[in-house]
């Protein structure tokens, strides 16, 4: 074939790729609410996020002996951790007052980009001392970047939509292409170095301001709602946010579900480098499960993307009853088939439930304490991840040890959102809860 028409072919075909995906956008009135708008900073968002995410991966796992990589891994953890303690009482009060959520996008971007090119420097330079507060600093802002796009969805919700749905989509969209880009950053920093895969997120994160402070103005909140969000203490605005039944049972299982996950994200990485899983290579039972992992994530929130009637509470119970059950059938009969199958099923049962606390939230809370609401509820969500990767990273590596706890900590969860809400189905409180589960 003729190298010409061979390019032409290629780039016809690209361009059709990008049409279609661009279609789909804009489908089902998200091209004039705004939501496609939304969706394309969050697919640039999650694609730099996946590119940082590979780079800091081969500096602080791979290539280096297990005991040192646990150290490293603790390590990152704690630094995790510690961002969270800005993100309740600061970050969610002052997006509470602030009218231009667009320029807060914005700034979430031109930051994270400043730190990448930082990152970077240290990187190279094997500087651990600027490296791990530059990260510190990069994780502070990713946090007050999905606090302040959650508290917009609402605002860019096409009409006759839901919640759960217009969630799935934005997530999907950075899902997508945090997958793209993350394959396609293994293997830029495998043929250069993680500094230059920073290096690029940090170009990435430059577009990403651009094209936050070109959403529609709708996204920004009004002068009179601005100003009547509660002025208590900044160390206390946390407290004034007070959640329905309905979505502390939704937090309380999406807190579970997200530590469950991180538990087999840690307690697998390690394991499948001291025991032979499947007589696989270490580096290919891994990546078998990195890839599980990531197919459950897209299926979850594609999932989500098509959950017309089903409500909160359902997809919440559903998601509660099939981690559980995968949980314990990989705790009896434990293997290949097995670990793969629970691996992707944590995925797809996180994302579901994360999609289903968001619409609580965003449906129940009011506007002028939805940057609170989400603050606190991100915090806790994220922390439960990093504390059950602790677990997994601390635990013996006994499968049916580990996975059976685990099993009856998911069980003894769903028994008490099941009593939960049917304790919520009083006559007092009916109503909401039954405009809950039409929404």
């Amino acid at each position: 074939m003729d190298p010409k028409a061979a390019v032409r072919r290629v780039g016809s075909t690209a361009r059709g790729g990008v049409g279609r995906v661009r279609a789909a956008a804009r489908a089902e009135g998200a091209g004039d609410s705004g939501l496609s708008a939304l969706l394309g900073v969050h697919a640039v968002s999650g694609a730099v996020d996946a590119l940082v995410a590979v780079a800091l991966a081969g500096t602080l796992f791979f290539g280096v002996p297990v005991g040192e990589a646990r150290g490293r891994v603790a390590l990152y953890l704690l630094v995790t951790m510690a961002p969270f303690a800005v993100v309740a009482p600061v970050i969610g009060p002052a997006l509470d007052r602030v009218r231009g959520r667009r320029a807060a996008l914005a700034v979430t971007f031109a930051g994270r980009g400043v730190l990448a090119w930082v990152i970077a420097g240290a990187v190279g330079a094997q500087a651990a001392l600027t490296l791990y507060p530059a990260a510190f600093a990069l994780l502070v802002l990713s946090r007050g970047y999905a606090v302040a796009r959650a508290a917009a969805v609402p605002r860019v919700l096409p009409p006759g939509g839901t919640l759960v749905r217009a969630n799935a989509r934005v997530s999907l969209a950075g899902v997508l292409a945090g997958t793209v880009v993350g394959a396609v950053g293994v293997g830029l920093v495998a043929l250069t170095s993680p500094a230059w895969g920073l290096r690029a997120a940090a170009v990435g994160y430059a577009a990403g301001a651009v094209l936050a402070i070109r959403l529609p103005r709708r996204i920004d909140r009004e002068r009179d709602e601005a100003t009547n969000a509660p002025r208590s203490r900044w160390w206390l605005a946390i407290r004034g946010v007070q959640l329905g039944v309905v979505a502390q049972l939704m937090l309380r299982a999406t807190v579970a579900l997200r530590a469950f996950a991180g538990f087999l994200t840690l307690f697998f990485a390690f394991l499948v480098r001291t025991r032979p899983l499947g007589g696989l290579h270490e580096g290919v039972a891994l990546g078998l499960l990195v890839a599980a992992a990531c197919a459950g994530s897209v299926g979850g929130t594609a999932l989500g993307g098509r959950a017309r009637r089903a409500g909160p509470e359902r997809l919440v119970v559903s998601t509660l009853v099939a981690a559980t059950l995968a949980a314990a059938a990989a705790t009896v009969a434990f293997g290949l088939v097995t670990a793969v199958v629970v691996v992707a099923v944590a995925g797809v049962t996180q994302a579901l439930s994360k999609l289903a606390l968001d619409a609580v939230l965003q449906r129940d809370v009011p506007e002028e304490g939805r940057g609170r609401a989400f603050a606190r509820t991100e915090t806790m969500v994220q922390l439960a991840w990093v504390l059950g990767g602790g677990l997994g990273l601390a635990s013996p590596l006994d499968v049916t040890l580990g996975l059976g706890l685990a099993t009856a900590a998911l069980a003894g969860v769903l028994v008490g959102t099941l009593a939960g809400l049917r304790l919520a189905r009083t006559p007092r409180d009916g109503a909401s809860v039954g405009s809950a589960a039409g929404r």
